[in-house]
C-alpha cells in the first residue's frame, strides 16, 4: 500500500512538472512570435519610407525641370494620394476578427479625434508647402541634406513632449547634422544656381529648415498622441491618422490653390509639359501614391518604435537621393557635398546605436522578471 501511494505521489510530481514545463515553454514561445511579428512590420514600414521617400522627391524635382512651376501642386502630391490608403484601410478591417475586449474598444471622443486630425492635418500642410518650395529653387541633392536637420528638430521637440533624454550619442548626431547643414549654406557658390537668384536660394534653405522643423514637430506629436490619446495601439489606428490628417491638409492646400489662381495654368502647363501629357500624368500620379505610401511607413514607424527613430530611417535615405540626382539632373557633387552626407550619416548611425543600447535596456528589464518567476 506504501509502496503504490508513493509510485502515485510520484506520478502526480512528475505530471505537475511536465504541466508547468509546458507553461513556461508556451509563455515564452508567445513573446517570441510576437516580437518575430513586430520586426517584419518594422522592416515592412522601413521599406516603405526608404523606397518611397528618395523616389517621391525624385518626381517633385523631374516636374519641376520638365516645366512644372505650381508649388500648391507639388504640396497636393504630398497628400492627395490618401484614397488609395482608404481602400487598404477597408480591406484590412475586413479581414481583422473583432475584438471582444470591451477596454480596448474605448476610442477617444469624437472632438478629441477632430481636434486631433485638424491640428496634425494643419501642421502637415504647412510642411508640405515649405518643402515644396525648397524643392523648387534648391538643387535636389541640396535640399535633401538640408531636411536631414529634422532630425534635430525631432530630438528637440521629442525632449519637451516625450521626455527624450539627450545621451552623448544623440548629443553627437545633432552636432553632426547641424555641421552637415552649415557645410551647405557656407558652401553656396559651388552650387549649380544658373537658373535661380540669390535671393531665391536663401529663400528655398529657410523654407527647407521651416519644414524640417514642421516635421520634426509632428513626428514627435504623433508619438505623443499616440501614448496619450489614442488607446487602441493598432494598425488601423496608423491608417486612420494618415487618411484623416492627409485629408485635412488636402482640403487647405486646395484652397490655396484656387485662392491663388494657379489652377487656370494648369491645364497650359499640361499641354506644354517637355515629356508629354502622358507622363504629365504618370508623373504626378507616381509621386501622389509614393509619398502616401511613405507616410504610411513613416506613422507606423513611430507607432512600432519612435518619432526619434522613424526620423533616423528617414535620414537612410540621403545618400540616395543625391546621387541619384547626380545621374537624372546632373547636380554638382562636389567635395563639401560629400562631406555633407558623410556627416549626416555618421549622425544617422548615432542615433541607430543609441536606439539599439536602448533595445537591448529594455530586453534586460523584461528580461529579469521572466527568470525569477521561471525560477520560483
Amino acid at each position: 500500500m506504501d509502496r503504490s501511494q508513493e509510485l502515485y505521489a510520484s506520478g502526480e510530481q512528475n505530471l505537475e512538472a511536465n504541466l508547468i514545463e509546458h507553461e513556461v515553454t508556451e509563455s515564452s514561445s508567445v513573446p517570441q512570435t510576437k516580437n518575430y511579428k513586430r520586426w517584419l512590420r518594422l522592416s515592412i514600414y522601413v521599406f516603405f519610407v526608404l523606397s518611397c521617400q528618395p523616389l517621391a522627391t525624385i518626381l517633385g524635382r523631374l516636374y519641376y525641370e520638365n516645366g512644372g512651376k505650381s508649388t500648391y501642386v507639388v504640396t497636393l502630391l504630398q497628400l492627395i494620394g490618401f484614397p488609395v490608403l482608404v481602400l487598404f484601410r477597408f480591406f484590412s478591417q475586413i479581414r481583422q476578427p473583432k475584438s471582444t475586449d470591451t477596454d480596448s474598444n474605448k476610442s477617444p471622443s469624437f472632438t478629441t479625434l477632430a481636434s486631433v486630425y485638424l491640428c496634425t492635418g494643419l501642421l502637415i500642410s504647412v510642411y508640405a508647402y515649405l518643402s515644396a518650395i525648397g524643392l523648387l529653387y534648391l538643387p535636389v541633392s541640396t535640399f535633401s541634406l538640408i531636411l536631414a536637420s529634422q532630425l534635430a528638430f525631432t530630438a528637440f521637440f521629442s525632449y519637451f513632449l516625450n521626455s527624450q533624454k539627450f545621451t552623448p550619442f544623440i548629443v553627437n548626431s545633432l552636432f553632426l547634422l547641424t555641421v552637415s547643414s552649415a557645410l551647405l549654406v557656407v558652401n553656396t557658390e559651388s552650387e549649380d544656381t544658373t537658373n535661380v537668384s540669390r535671393v531665391q536660394y536663401v529663400i528655398g534653405f529657410i523654407c527647407t529648415i521651416g519644414a524640417s522643423a514642421a516635421i520634426g514637430l509632428l513626428l514627435s506629436l504623433i508619438q505623443l498622441l499616440f501614448r496619450r490619446v489614442f488607446k487602441k495601439h493598432t494598425s488601423s489606428a496608423v491608417m486612420d491618422l494618415s487618411i484623416y490628417q492627409s485629408l485635412v491638409a488636402s482640403c487647405v492646400v486646395l484652397i490655396g490653390l484656387f485662392a491663388s489662381g494657379e489652377w487656370r495654368t494648369l491645364p497650359s502647363e499640361m499641354r506644354n509639359y517637355r515629356l508629354g501629357q502622358v507622363s504629365y500624368v504618370v508623373t504626378l500620379a507616381s509621386s501622389a501614391i509614393s509619398w502616401q505610401v511613405y507616410t504610411v511607413g513613416l506613422v507606423g514607424l513611430i507607432f512600432e518604435s519612435s518619432s526619434v527613430f522613424s526620423n533616423s530611417i528617414t535620414a537612410v535615405g540621403l545618400p540616395i537621393v543625391p546621387v541619384v540626382a547626380v545621374i537624372v539632373f546632373h547636380d554638382k557633387m562636389e567635395a563639401s557635398n560629400i562631406f555633407s552626407i558623410v556627416l549626416a550619416i555618421w549622425g544617422f548611425l548615432s542615433f541607430v546605436y543609441q536606439h539599439y543600447l536602448d533595445e537591448k535596456k529594455s530586453k534586460t528589464c523584461h528580461g529579469n522578471p521572466v527568470e525569477e518567476d521561471t525560477q520560483t
